[in-house]
């Protein structure tokens, strides 16, 4: 079973980070089973200095290079992702997508009715490099913009509505989809390190939110134990 992770800033972490990646690499070294691979394009972690993905200075320097491996940026949402995913699925035979895109597409790029249709490509392209891949989705999570931006936080709520419609939707016996929860209790005070980023409280969070959809759904690995 191949794993990829796809994300943005969140998920490719920053120069001296754990990430919520490495937290789910121990996750299922301690849980799963079968034999299992962590795949995709990327190693990298953003370097700020750099203004780019340059940096191999992960907080755990014994995180093994094959656990590494990603498709996520710093800046990069499912309008980007989108048209990167066919050809990562493809080339890298993956079976389950972990998810964790929108923030930044809402941010930036694109609306929420926009950001839904990014993500119905996103799957169609995902589906044509392997018709059977599943994929566990996260909605977007609790930021520091969303408290204050009243129609950011608009667009944010009905873009999780519209990617629930989505899962629900594109749900397929041989190409399952999951909706994670929102982690419970997320605390931008205690759980980023900026209002955004996870810090590591918030890392065992995400990594636990996909953990938990996946045990609970499809029986991969078990209760997720930080």
């Amino acid at each position: 079973m191949r794993f990829m992770f796809v994300g943005d800033s969140m998920t490719i972490g920053r120069a001296g980070d754990y990430t919520w990646r490495y937290r789910m690499w121990q996750h299922l070294e301690a849980t799963l089973a079968a034999p299992y691979e962590i795949v995709g394009p990327r190693t990298e972690l953003y370097e700020a200095a750099a203004d780019g993905p340059v940096s191999h200075a992960y907080a755990d320097p014994a995180f093994p290079a094959s656990a590494r491996r990603h498709l996520s940026g710093w800046g990069e949402g499912w309008l980007h992702m989108a048209p990167l995913i066919g050809d990562a699925v493809a080339e890298s035979k993956a079976d389950v997508l972990l998810v964790s895109l929108g923030l930044i597409d809402l941010g930036f790029y694109t609306n929420s009715t926009q950001t839904s249709g990014n993500v119905h490509a996103f799957v169609a392209a995902a589906r044509a490099a392997n018709p059977h891949v599943r994929a566990v989705l996260l909605p977007v999570i609790p930021n520091v913009r969303a408290q204050y931006d009243a129609p950011f936080a608009a667009e944010c709520a009905r873009f999780n509505e519209l990617l629930a419609k989505a899962v629900a939707d594109l749900d397929a016996p041989g190409s399952p989809l999951l909706l994670a929860s929102v982690p419970e209790a997320y605390d931008i005070a205690t759980d980023t390190y900026d209002g955004t980023h996870p810090g590591p409280s918030g890392e065992h969070k995400l990594a636990a939110a996909f953990a938990t959809a996946m045990h609970q759904a499809w029986g991969l690995g078990g209760p997720y134990a930080p």
